[in-house]
């Protein structure tokens, strides 16, 4: 069940909470905007190109799984309107990274990885667990994820290298929101992370990205 900040049952937020596990892990996802990538030709690409290009989009795609369940655990957590606004906008941007992963995977002839229904309730756990340290915490745990997503961004377009303009322009187009989104959690007040927690969030994220780039 959930519960308002008060302390009532909250029927529609839960209902809407359950349609967006449902929406991320079992439905197509659809963007609210173009996909950064339209309008870009395809590239003549060699097949291990195309392969690497689509495992890289997957790990992109399973990200965008873990950032939905982040956002929904700290927003169902956060009892500060303006955080949850906060959590609530770049969710839905992320939910068009999303749309946008899987178009491009599928473009590429590869698939989406089996393993997103235990990263989805592994980041749900971890964005709860945040929202409920306080808001500073809460959005600073928001800004170190997307300073790392970003610098993970940064490494598939140098794996990328010039080929394949329409995963790097798919790439680029998220990249640039996840360092607005990083950037709204330090204006309202995130605070720095302890090292050991930065460096747990690395090693959680390298376990992720490995296994999804190969299931």
């Amino acid at each position: 069940m959930e519960f308002s900040p008060g302390g009532r049952f909250d029927l529609d937020r839960c209902i809407s909470n359950l349609d967006t596990v449902v929406r991320v892990l079992f439905g197509e996802p659809v963007a609210r905007r173009p996909s950064p990538a339209d309008g870009t030709p395809e590239d003549n690409l060699e097949e291990a190109a195309r392969r690497q290009a689509a495992a890289l989009m997957r790990v992109n795609h399973c990200g965008e799984v873990c950032a939905q369940a982040l956002y929904q655990g700290q927003a169902l957590a956060s009892s500060n309107e303006v955080v949850r606004r906060a959590l609530d906008k770049a969710a839905r941007e992320e939910s068009d990274h999303l749309a946008w992963s899987a178009e491009r995977v599928r473009e590429l002839d590869g698939r989406l990885s089996v393993l997103n229904p235990l990263w989805y309730a592994g980041s749900f756990a971890l964005g709860y667990v945040a929202g409920r340290l306080g808001e500073d915490w809460n959005l600073g745990f928001l800004a170190e994820t997307e300073r790392q997503v970003e610098q993970h961004l940064d490494g598939h377009l140098d794996r990328l290298g010039d080929r394949d303009t329409k995963t790097r322009a798919v790439i680029e187009g998220m990249r640039r929101e996840e360092a607005e989104h990083r950037r709204t959690a330090e204006r309202l007040g995130a605070r720095e992370l302890p090292n050991a927690a930065r460096v747990a969030m690395r090693l959680a994220a390298r376990v992720m990205t490995t296994l999804s780039y190969r299931i």
